[in-house]
């Protein structure tokens, strides 16, 4: 299992990586990508890690949206509860994402992925490990929704190691792919 290893720890600009790339750096033995999705998302019991957790993460991922104008903030009353959430406000930020994945492809599908751009094929994978790219094609007419599903499923069935291996600085990318496959 890949180990993530820091190669610098200077600042990004965006609050949440800069205090991952802290806790990365404070941390005595390199861990594995898996253990850092289960630790950045809050979802590890590990009483020894607690301190490399990410505070509040989903709640302030909303509100970074919240501040771009992406999503909005309702109260949603659930019977005895009132529950906050996060409805997308702006549909052509979304629609333009939606297209920006349904083109690369089709229109633009390079068949092979250390030519396809870094944050497309880091958000094809996002989509597949969110269990959402059905839906990111569904707009889709049948014929072109079958190519795209069946070239998403070939690029996502690839091997992660030997992709890895490849370098192009999407080492981290087939590393997540990875660890949300097991």
């Amino acid at each position: 299992s890949s180990q993530v290893l820091l190669k610098s720890d200077a600042p990004t600009g965006d609050v949440l990586l800069d205090e991952t790339l802290r806790h990365i750096k404070a941390t005595e033995t390199a861990e594995t990508v898996q253990t850092w999705i289960e630790l950045l998302t809050g979802e590890t019991w590990n009483p020894f890690k607690l301190q490399y957790q990410l505070r509040n993460v989903r709640e302030r991922l909303a509100k970074a949206l919240v501040e771009k104008g992406i999503l909005t903030t309702e109260k949603q009353n659930f019977l005895l509860f009132d529950m906050t959430t996060h409805p997308v406000c702006n549909a052509s930020e979304k629609q333009r994402l939606l297209k920006r994945l349904q083109e690369s492809v089709l229109e633009r599908w390079v068949n092979e992925p250390q030519r396809m751009e870094r944050r497309t094929l880091a958000l094809l994978v996002l989509a597949h490990a969110s269990d959402v790219l059905e839906n990111v094609f569904a707009s889709l007419a049948d014929d072109k929704y079958d190519v795209a599903m069946n070239r998403t499923k070939d690029l996502l069935d690839m091997d992660p190691e030997v992709e890895a291996a490849k370098g192009r600085g999407t080492e981290m990318i087939w590393a997540v792919l990875a660890a949300f496959n097991k």
